[in-house]
């Protein structure tokens, strides 16, 4: 079900509960911004979500509220984890979804990693 992605902090989404080890995740990268997990339904046969570990509603909450040393960190994960699973040469696609519209699930920004196959275009 897709979220609004505006609004408080939610600290009951699935999200937050992974970043306070509430709920297991497949761990592929974390430092002291960012944690990186398998994607519990994947899209693709590599399907990472990257998210932040301070608390950001949507990417518009993110790129308002974070520090600058924040947002290059969770860049530069995300370069990372698609760099230690090989798909530099073979290609990925990095995306986020911010509102109902774009159909966001968890009101907590995060980036979706995937690729290991020729993934479709997108419709227009």
């Amino acid at each position: 079900m897709a979220v609004n992605g505006t609004g408080p902090y939610n600290s009951d989404n699935i999200f937050a509960k992974i970043l306070r080890g509430d709920i297991p995740c497949k761990k592929v990268f974390e430092n002291e911004w960012v944690l990186a997990f398998h994607d519990i339904a994947p899209k693709a046969p590599v399907h990472i979500i990257v998210i932040p570990k301070q608390p950001y509603v949507s990417f518009i909450d993110f790129s308002k509220n974070a520090t600058t040393e924040e947002i290059a960190a969770v860049m530069r994960s995300t370069g990372q984890v698609a760099a230690a699973l090989n798909l530099e040469e073979s290609g990925y696609r990095v995306i986020t979804n911010a509102g109902q519209n774009a159909g966001q699930e968890v009101p907590h920004f995060h980036l979706h990693v995937l690729g290991g196959k020729a993934l479709p275009p997108f419709p227009v």
